[in-house]
């Protein structure tokens, strides 16, 4: 009698064990296909900004970042809130030396960047590849809901989202002006418009702002010469110059550049690369709002 009861409390147990092994064991969909991780990841490396972006706004520090060998071009909003890490190396190229000696559970890479590297990545740990690099700023989000249920914490993440939309809606509400605007960077060689496929560009759109360049709908970016830029001519060009010295200034000599509106207006702004360009996160895009509404609306 004992043995019987002892039998069927022992395998009661065992359901038992099993049911929650199985609860904790986390699927989610990214651009390869299904990741399975047994449970949620501890130790996370991340190889795109935008993911660091994601882990920092729910309280998560990766062990391992590919910074560019820079820790200052994440952006303060995100360094703020995270442990210090190992750099894995350059986004470009992340070290799998280094990032097999940091074991981690997890590995967060771009689809753009990280496709060829993914078998070599996924020898060393579980990997997914999610968009960064050209994605939107709805695109962004939809990765951060992956990220989120991916290290266990969905409904933070969920809830975070939530308030970061609540935020962009009362920046929106205040962006009322029908000029237009544009996003570039330049440097020695030429000028890249960013267009309304790009992060920074579909921000604007979502924000209710007007853009300067609506019919690229084919790329995210596109290289501009002054011409270009004269047919564009926007109200509000918002800027980054990777170089001192760059196209801009051999321009501001030209007389098609006096028929600019922002040489009459002076609306050229100066904005930061991590900000406006690198980083593509949620933290990001709320310093940029803000950025937008000092300006704007000064």
């Amino acid at each position: 009698m004992f043995k019987f009861i002892y039998q069927r409390l022992l395998g009661a147990l065992i359901l038992l064990c099993t049911a929650l092994s199985v609860q904790a064991s986390i699927e989610v969909e990214h651009e390869l296909g299904t990741l399975t991780l047994p449970q949620a990841p501890k130790r996370i490396v991340v190889l795109e900004y935008s993911f660091i972006d994601a882990l920092a706004s729910i309280g998560i520090s990766p062990i391992g970042v590919a910074d560019d060998l820079d820790p200052q071009r994440i952006i303060p909003a995100v360094r703020e809130l995270l442990d210090p890490w190992t750099s894995v190396g350059m986004r470009s190229q992340p070290s799998l030396e280094v990032i097999a000696r940091l074991k981690p559970d997890l590995i967060i890479g771009d689809i753009y960047r990280h496709r060829v590297s993914y078998q070599d990545l996924s020898q060393v740990a579980p990997t997914m590849l999610l968009k960064s690099r050209g994605e939107s700023y709805l695109d962004a989000l939809e990765a951060a809901k992956v990220i989120g249920k991916a290290v266990g914490k969905e409904s933070e993440m969920l809830a975070r989202i939530s308030q970061h939309k609540q935020l962009m809606d009362s920046y929106r509400e205040r962006f009322k002006s029908e000029e237009t605007i544009q996003f570039t960077t330049v440097n020695e060689r030429g000028m890249w418009m960013h267009g309304p496929l790009s992060f920074t560009g579909s921000l604007f759109s979502y924000l209710g702002l007007k853009s300067a360049l609506p019919d690229l709908q084919d790329n995210h970016l596109i290289q501009a010469n002054l011409e270009v830029l004269l047919k564009v001519n926007p109200d509000w060009l918002f800027y980054v110059r990777s170089k001192p010295v760059t196209v801009l200034e051999s321009w501001e000599n030209n007389p098609l550049f006096k028929l600019l509106k922002i040489s009459k207006t002076g609306q050229v702004v100066q904005v930061s690369s991590a900000l406006w360009s690198l980083n593509r996160g949620m933290l990001a895009a709320e310093g940029i709002a803000k950025e937008l509404d000092e300006v704007l609306n000064n």
